[in-house]
């Protein structure tokens, strides 16, 4: 890892023609639209009376995966997303100019054999009026990069989940070919396409994205507590624990805490957290 590299990486500013198309496609990978009669869920897959999706925001002015990049120093094979953070100041467009603007807040050294973890962000910038509409953050945790020489800073605090049973319950069925949707919204990782890429590194066959699943978290907090209302999700975090396979059902516990809400997500046919330390904010 070359730390003074990653600390100045000049990232481009990325423009993004968006477009309803997208938008539905976004919904649609996300499993929007399973009931094609209910006109709450229509409203993200149909243009007329279109919304978007609050979490949309993590797909729109992306940099592409640079940690791939030799000038990195990055042992990019072992890198995992660690945590995704969400701040949405406007609704988002549905059509429009979106410019993503990316920095790295700061890297953390776990030491030696332990690691490393990257915390970057990103502005979602409106490109025709200039307001800032979202910020969305991440952790990468680069298993293979420890023990440079850098400060072990901590990270946001993961919130926390409530010692009871959850007020809510939300099943979400995926679909087998979930992955292959998503992956239209701008991912084409082949991790989630391919079964030899996926056998490769460790899984029997191709796993969900992260932020697919991430995605699901949006879409059982509209439906579970907010009756599909966009405007008023306005924050949203998680841990990642686990990988989803397409065509699981995905059960997310919600708590609702203070005019929040709290939540982890788990695959009941396997007994596996893949969602943890989850928070939604409503305006």
């Amino acid at each position: 890892m070359d730390f003074d590299a990653l600390l100045n990486w000049d990232f481009e500013e990325i423009e993004q023609t968006l477009t309803e198309r997208d938008t539905i496609l976004y919904a649609l990978g996300l499993g929007f639209g399973e009931d094609p009669t209910d006109k709450k869920e229509l409203a993200y897959v149909y243009e007329d009376g279109l919304k978007a999706v609050p979490s949309m925001a993590v797909i729109l002015g992306y940099p592409g995966f640079w940690l791939r990049d030799p000038k990195t120093g990055v042992n990019w094979q072992k890198v995992l997303h660690g945590e995704q953070w969400l701040d949405i100041y406007k609704p988002l467009p549905t059509h429009g100019r979106i410019v993503g603007r990316s920095k790295i807040d700061f890297i953390a050294d776990k030491g030696e054999g332990k690691g490393a973890v990257i915390y970057q962000s990103r502005d979602i910038i409106d490109a025709d009026s200039g307001e800032k509409l979202a910020r969305v953050a991440m952790s990468a945790f680069c298993r293979g990069d420890g023990g440079f020489g850098g400060e072990n800073q901590a990270g946001p605090a993961p919130a926390v989940l409530p010692d009871r049973a959850p007020d809510h319950v939300c099943d979400i069925d995926t679909l087998p070919r979930q992955a292959l949707i998503y992956r239209l919204s701008g991912d084409f990782n082949p991790l989630h396409a391919d079964p030899d890429v996926a056998r490769s590194v460790g899984f029997d066959r191709p796993i969900l994205h992260g932020l697919a699943t991430y995605g699901l978290a949006a879409r059982a907090i509209l439906k579970t507590l907010l009756d599909y209302d966009s405007a008023r999700l306005v924050g949203l975090d998680v841990r990642f624990s686990a990988p989803v396979y397409p065509g699981e059902t995905v059960r997310f516990e919600i708590w609702e805490e203070d005019g929040e809400a709290r939540f982890r997500a788990s695959i009941p046919a396997r007994d596996v957290v893949v969602l943890n330390n989850g928070a939604a904010r409503f305006a």
